[in-house]
């Protein structure tokens, strides 16, 4: 979280902080799993560098908006959970029929905080690589151990719960994404899957 001095606040990350902290102190039974959680939110970033053309525009914002998914699910069953939203990021993107791919990160470029990462990228026409959109993590017990979240399981043992999160992709590239990739003579045409909420199907 970032502190703003001046008022005395602080901006979130993503929406995992605040959806994950509903969780702090709690003590689950059995029959809670599996505890599914969507947050849609602003999110804000200190983002470091130089300011040139690959951090101009919709690459680098210091505010932008983003869907959250967050899981509290038991040990036995999280890689199974991390799968599933594996597949549900996947079925976005073709929806929208973008280029992408998904990286499994090894060891090196895993944050402390996860046990196990896939990145998702989109492919930039215009900058000519490629962009993450989206990742989703399984944290194991690194975060319920902080938090203190645990369940009792059938014969009543207590055991720490497994937290896992995703970004449903972090809107401005996705954004950037259609424009790039839909581009027509005629302008840019709107993903099919979105007709229904635009309600037109050209951006002159």
């Amino acid at each position: 979280m970032y502190h703003v001095t001046e008022d005395d606040l602080y901006l979130i990350p993503t929406a995992e902080v605040p959806m994950t902290n509903l969780f702090r102190d709690r003590m689950l039974t059995d029959a809670d799993f599996p505890i599914l959680c969507t947050g849609h939110t602003p999110c804000f970033r200190r983002e470091a560098g130089s300011y040139g053309a690959h951090v101009r525009g919709l690459n680098r914002l210091h505010q932008f908006d983003k869907v959250e998914i967050v899981r509290v699910e038991k040990p036995e069953n999280s890689y199974a959970a991390l799968d599933v939203m594996v597949e549900h990021i996947k079925d976005l993107l073709k929806d929208l029929k973008l280029p992408y791919r998904i990286l499994r990160l090894c060891g090196g470029d895993l944050g402390f905080t996860a046990a196990l990462t896939y990145d998702f990228e989109v492919f930039s026409t215009a900058q000519d690589r490629w962009l993450e959109i989206s990742s989703v993590s399984n944290f194991e017990t690194f975060q319920s151990n902080r938090l203190k979240l645990r369940y009792k399981d059938k014969d009543g043992k207590k055991e720490l719960a497994h937290t896992l999160n995703g970004s449903a992709l972090a809107l401005p590239r996705v954004l950037a994404g259609i424009l790039e990739n839909y581009q027509t003579p005629e302008g840019i045409k709107v993903p099919e899957v979105l007709v229904k909420y635009t309600g037109f199907t050209m951006i002159d």
